[in-house]
């Protein structure tokens, strides 16, 4: 008897002539877009300009995808990419899935730090503001491994299995029903955004405290998928490598929100995270510029001799005559 399954993906290109549409590619490339304009939206509502989490996205978003391939590649490439037989230009073919979530939130910082201090923003309240949209991100980016038949689970009967029929490059054929984590982690990271929107309007998080909920809410999740996949990976003392860097995230992530509520609890001045919307303000109060924080400040013209003497007369006027 035929059980329900999620059919899988016909394919995960598409060729228009000789450029190929990859759509794991697509779905990184989606949540970035998501993430910049939901973070883009909560930085102005908190007080930013415009476009400041744009420019900082400039710097986060490479350093974030290479720190993800290189976690990837550091944790897995020994015997995905340098085994004996294995190609290790394979290691840098990034569409063909393969980036670790950890590596690209670490160095993704490093770039968001240096656009950061270019801007003169700290970094803490840009965490923050971004915080629901990574999540966001990362729930679409997970439908790339779904393209690519990637990152399944144990083979299940539930209706909602997920149907895997491929063939590896080592001529193996995986044909099977089983659990779709990557749908499983795309659902917990929806639920984790929202967690973090709804905590952040309620107790007014700030000085980081909302990108640490996020990192503690998504290592919970992440701890349960990882649990459940078995594609290869290190193995420490029963648990998969991911579980352990999970546990650790969380107790990190868990011990700076309780840290930093007591000694900095409630939000930033919303007049201290961004210069630039200053410079927008002061630019529209001279008639110049925009609300987008691109204008500057123009100078006032220093007053004529004249006009300082014909000022000081009217208001000598004003003072003899009071209304």
């Amino acid at each position: 008897m035929d059980i329900a399954y999620i059919p899988s993906p016909s394919r995960g290109v598409l060729y228009l002539g000789p450029i190929p549409l990859r759509a794991y590619a697509f779905c990184i490339i989606l949540g970035v877009v998501v993430a910049v304009w939901l973070g883009s939206k909560r930085w102005v509502a908190r007080g930013g300009a415009k476009h400041t989490v744009g420019d900082i996205a400039v710097w986060a978003v490479p350093f974030g995808l290479v720190g993800g391939r290189l976690y990837h590649v550091i944790t897995d490439g020994g015997r995905l990419y340098f085994a004996e037989g294995k190609n290790p230009w394979d290691a840098l073919k990034i569409w063909e899935g393969g980036l670790g979530i950890w590596g690209a939130v670490a160095l993704g910082a490093v770039g968001a730090w240096i656009g950061a201090r270019r801007r003169g923003v700290p970094l803490p309240a840009y965490a923050d503001a971004i915080a629901p949209g990574i999540a966001l991100a990362q729930a679409l980016g997970r439908w790339g491994n779904y393209f690519n038949q990637e990152l399944y689970g144990r083979s299940t009967t539930l209706p909602w299995g997920l149907e895997i029929n491929k063939t590896l490059p080592d001529g193996e054929v995986v044909k099977g029903v089983y659990h779709p984590t990557f749908l499983y982690e795309s659902l917990w990271c929806v639920g984790v955004a929202l967690l973090v929107i709804w905590a952040d309007r309620r107790f007014k998080l700030g000085h980081g405290r909302v990108f640490a909920l996020y990192v503690a809410a998504y290592t919970v999740g992440r701890f349960w998928t990882e649990w459940l996949r078995i594609d290869e990976a290190h193995v420490y003392l029963g648990l998969r490598l991911n579980d352990w860097v999970s546990i650790g995230v969380f107790i990190g992530a868990v011990a700076y929100f309780v840290i930093v509520g007591k000694k900095r609890p409630g939000r930033e001045d919303p007049a201290s995270i961004d210069p630039a919307a200053h410079v927008a303000e002061d630019a529209q109060a001279e008639g110049k510029g925009d609300e987008n924080g691109k204008g500057k400040p123009v100078p006032r013209k220093p007053a004529e001799p004249e006009d300082e003497k014909v000022a000081a007369e009217a208001v000598g006027e004003d003072a003899r005559n009071p209304i």
